[in-house]
């Protein structure tokens, strides 16, 4: 593994018998990023993982520092990118996902969408390479149509405190598909919905990383809103392979394509399910919902499962499972500390 500071630059030169695949993982050191490119190593890959680590965590790719097939580079994708490489893929996942994180710093998460995008699909056209955006289902915003299928345009406010990264990511898809019409980059756009599971951050301020923490310290659940509002959570390994799926998927794939869990659950039953999980004595209280907090979110999967025969396998109590037990090792409690705040 080599790790490169800002200003150094990297060349991979392939050999004629070099048959390995490189892809560039921006936001590699993320919670998604992290997952895909342990994926990647495994399918045999080299991986260039670029993360600014405003929001990605250095002991997510530990692991992965004593790969050779690995390199860090610690940059921001919104500057220059410090590297000359030749690639194969380009995976673009650099983006705060959490509405806390993303709101903190606003133009910066515009700037990461449009600037960023930007310089990735450069990239990916100087070395003649497939482009892969990880989009959102914020997308489609506070949705009318539902479950929402790729050919809903949407219902988002272009102004509101999520507007920096429901608009920024629209505008960044709207470039990918400039740079394929104008220079005919081989562009693919994932719209991710509701993923979840080991290495998200305590705070990310997503709900289930929210209530599995609060259960797991005997905190109070927190509810915004009704909590009837409605979720679709989809555990991060389906996810990935989802994407790996999408990314060497046929030249003909060039739509976007919904990648989540059809399977819906109100908020509520989430933190039922996590205090059945937890057995944690949590107590639930409601807070006011936020502004543009969408109410209903569910995917249509039928292009996924048509052009890329995929569909998610883990159950929402299986992947819960897993996160809980990452948590309780990250908040240092064992099974009988557990119990005892339970």
């Amino acid at each position: 593994m080599r790790a490169l500071s800002r200003k150094t630059k990297l060349r991979t030169v392939r050999n004629s018998d070099d048959v390995k695949r490189t892809a560039v993982v921006a936001g590699g050191a993320g919670f998604l990023g992290s997952h895909l490119c342990r994926k990647l190593l495994d399918l045999d890959y080299r991986v260039v993982c670029v993360d600014s680590f405003l929001t990605g965590q250095q002991r997510n790719i530990s692991p992965l520092l004593r790969n050779h097939n690995f390199t860090l580079i610690n940059s921001d994708i919104v500057d220059a990118l410090p590297v000359e490489v030749h690639v194969d893929q380009v995976f673009n996942l650099a983006c705060a996902a959490s509405p806390p994180k993303y709101q903190e710093h606003p133009i910066h998460t515009m700037q990461t969408c449009v600037t960023g995008t930007h310089n990735l699909l450069r990239l990916a056209e100087t070395n003649d390479a497939r482009f892969l955006q990880a989009s959102t289902s914020e997308v489609y915003g506070d949705p009318h149509v539902h479950p929402q299928p790729e050919t809903y345009r949407g219902n988002v406010n272009p102004f509101g405190p999520r507007a920096c990264y429901d608009e920024g990511k629209r505008a960044a898809e709207a470039l990918c598909y400039d740079f394929k019409e104008s220079l005919g980059v081989n562009v693919k756009v994932a719209r991710i919905f509701n993923t979840y599971g080991p290495r998200m951050l305590a705070d990310d301020g997503r709900v289930v990383s929210n209530f599995i923490v609060q259960a797991l310290k005997g905190e109070p659940i927190t509810i915004f809103g009704s909590g009837q509002q409605t979720r679709s959570f989809c555990y991060v390994d389906d996810l990935v392979e989802g994407l790996i799926r999408l990314m060497n998927s046929d030249e003909t794939v060039a739509e976007p394509v919904n990648l989540g869990n059809p399977t819906e659950f109100t908020i509520v039953e989430l933190a039922e399910l996590v205090l059945q999980q937890t057995g944690s004595k949590s107590k639930m209280v409601k807070r006011k919902l936020p502004v543009d907090d969408p109410k209903q979110r569910r995917p249509d999967i039928s292009r996924a499962e048509e052009l890329l025969n995929w569909q998610p396998r883990v159950s929402l109590a299986q992947g819960l499972q897993s996160t809980i037990d990452y948590f309780a090792k990250q908040l240092g409690q064992t099974e009988a500390k557990r119990l005892e705040i339970a």
